[in-house]
């Protein structure tokens, strides 16, 4: 299964790049596990998002920027509403990023 690398650079990616970091130097782990243990949330991220993600979310803002490059779309909004059907959140800017998941069966 390919994976796109985008979710290490979430909250919960960047804390575990931080740690396989921490655990490298000191010697708990090698290089080479580490990087294991980074392909293998690659995959867990995309098969979760997949697989057990069901919510709709509906998003209106301003959009400040936006750009494609290399089959990747990043939009930057600003006044952002997010909407569910439990709850609705506004923030004040936001960035996403989207990929063609066509590109990982290639």
């Amino acid at each position: 299964m390919a994976t796109f690398e985008l979710y290490r650079r979430s909250t919960i990616g960047m804390c575990l790049t931080d740690t396989l970091d921490e655990m490298v130097q000191n010697g708990t782990l090698t290089p080479e596990l580490a990087i294991q243990v980074l392909v293998q949330f690659d995959k867990s991220m995309t098969e979760a998002l997949e697989t057990q993600v069901k919510s709709k979310v509906t998003i209106k803002g301003h959009l400040h920027t936006y750009r494609f490059c290399d089959n990747v779309w990043t939009f930057i909004l600003q006044d952002a509403v997010f909407k569910s059907e439990e709850c609705q959140e506004n923030v004040g800017r936001v960035k996403i990023v989207a990929c063609d998941s066509k590109l990982l069966s290639q």
